[in-house]
């Protein structure tokens, strides 16, 4: 189990060791949320959205205009 410290601006380090293996990278979002008393940190890579695809039954549409704005945020 690995330990961090939260900042005086509530930031929180993750262990590289956690960054490589969820493929977590400078400007990757994250989604967090409560869950029986827990926060989860849940990272949104492109593996992420891909297992999310078809659960609005837009058959990929969704999916596309998400890759093409997550590619947009990467040229910034």
């Amino acid at each position: 189990m690995d330990k961090a410290v939260v900042t005086v601006k509530g930031q929180v380090v993750i262990p590289s060791r956690l960054r490589r293996r969820f493929g977590i990278k400078k400007g990757t979002q994250v989604y967090l949320y409560e869950r029986e008393g827990e926060i989860v940190l849940k990272p949104i890579t492109d593996e992420y959205i891909r297992t999310m695809a078809g659960m609005t039954g837009t058959k990929g549409r969704l999916l596309k205009a998400l890759m093409a704005e997550k590619a947009k945020e990467r040229e910034l």
